[in-house]
């Protein structure tokens, strides 16, 4: 199914039921996006559970639904950092909305993971200086299951996809073992 007729029925489903704009855009972002996450042949990572979460918590963070059209692999972009990117970008520099918007996202997205797999609520918190210095936790119940510094964020990525993917399963798998040794603070 095209995005034409993506639009068009979600259009018709509207008027049926009366549904208002946010709805609309929800309707059109779950159709596309198993399209767009559907893994291409030059990066098997973006079929996997961790990258079709990152690009549903970017498609969640853009607030005109400039990414509802665009494939996984443009949507994902912006966290590679190659070494010439990474020289591009001054070592002392304060993080702009954007940067940290990413970092929300990447921590969002093990945060759902976490729930996925434990089927307890994960929720990720970001506490951030205005130079790019804070930390990133993520606590289920009562459990803190990670705990992160995080420094220069202004220049936060990863060198590929699959590194990016191997950290995050680094974290998902700590956590879960966090949770399964204390399941009573987990579950509180």
């Amino acid at each position: 199914m095209t995005a034409i007729q993506i639009a068009a029925l979600v259009e018709e489903q509207a008027q049926i039921f009366h549904l208002s704009s946010v709805h609309k855009r929800y309707l059109i972002m779950t159709a596309t996006l198993a399209p767009a996450a559907a893994p291409a042949e030059s990066d098997p990572v973006l079929g996997t559970d961790f990258a079709i979460e990152m690009v549903r918590q970017m498609r969640a963070v853009d607030a005109y639904g400039t990414y509802d059209a665009w494939p996984a692999e443009r949507i994902l972009e912006p966290f590679i950092l190659t070494q010439e990117k990474k020289r591009e970008i001054p070592v002392i520099g304060d993080p702009d909305e954007i940067i940290l918007s990413r970092v929300k996202v990447f921590y969002n997205a093990i945060a759902a993971l976490i729930e996925k797999e434990c089927g307890l609520m994960a929720v990720p918190t970001i506490n951030l200086t205005h130079e790019g210095f804070g930390r990133a936790l993520i606590t289920v119940g009562k459990l803190v299951v990670m705990d992160r510094t995080l420094r220069d964020v202004h220049r936060f990525g990863f060198p590929s996809l699959s590194k990016m993917k191997d950290e995050a399963d680094k974290v998902l798998s700590v956590a879960l073992e966090i949770i399964g040794q204390w399941p009573k603070v987990a579950g509180m």
